[in-house]
């Protein structure tokens, strides 16, 4: 029997190799999906079914982490009222955020995209997940168990998520609004759960349009040595 300091019992590797000219065709591929991944703003109300969601959490949640502890927490919300809830709570904080709190280099950098404290996403949207990342847990002694690494592992599941949900047909948006408090009050989570991000998810709007943007070259984000 395995003690609760024991080496955790191995089991064999599910590994597929690919052969080289699959590796490179795989590769490019994808690249050429996710090149066409944009931010949405103008979303459609158009539902999308639960059961998607449903598995691209799934995905996000095989993401690596610290210890294999897991420490995220996903709300799914397609309720309409909490969503007007959550929108009402995000335009405060960004009003704030416009008039007082953001430098002014700041809000030169974000004047391009035409953003303000305005988010009617959060309704419009069918789907916002509310991301968490779980400081802290109660194991199954009754203790307090830390978490580690959690900023980092909820930032690699949440990259899965959005590319999971690309892949699925489905745009999204990354809010952060700040501070997030209100998103542990209105979603009733415990404290020991920090905001994260709130993910905007759904189809977009007929006619939407994104900004005129290119991404760096390989040369500029990687260095091969």
């Amino acid at each position: 029997m395995l003690g609760a300091m024991d080496t955790k019992p191995m089991v064999p590797l599910a590994f597929e190799r690919k052969q080289e000219s699959e590796m490179r065709a795989a590769a490019a591929a994808f690249y050429v999906s996710m090149r066409a991944r944009r931010t949405v703003r103008d979303f459609s109300s158009e539902a999308v079914p639960r059961a998607v969601i449903e598995d691209c959490i799934r995905s996000a949640g095989t993401a690596p982490n610290g210890a294999n502890l897991q420490p995220w927490h996903f709300v799914a919300v397609g309720d309409g009222a909490i969503k007007a809830r959550l929108r009402e709570a995000a335009e405060a904080e960004e009003r704030e955020f416009y008039e007082r709190r953001a430098p002014e280099e700041w809000k030169q950098a974000l004047a391009p995209f035409g953003t303000d404290a305005n988010k009617p996403f959060i309704e419009t949207a069918p789907w916002l997940i509310a991301i968490f990342a779980v400081n802290s847990f109660e194991n199954a002694e009754g203790h307090k168990q830390q978490t580690y690494y959690p900023k980092e592992s909820v930032g690699i599941a949440t990259g899965m998520l959005i590319t999971v949900l690309h892949q699925a047909g489905l745009a999204t948006l990354t809010h952060t609004p700040s501070p997030m408090a209100f998103l542990n009050k209105i979603l009733g989570r415990p404290a020991r759960e920090k905001p994260f991000l709130l993910l905007v998810v759904g189809y977009p709007a007929e006619g939407a349009k994104v900004p005129a943007i290119t991404k760096k070259p390989l040369s500029e984000i990687a260095t091969f040595v």
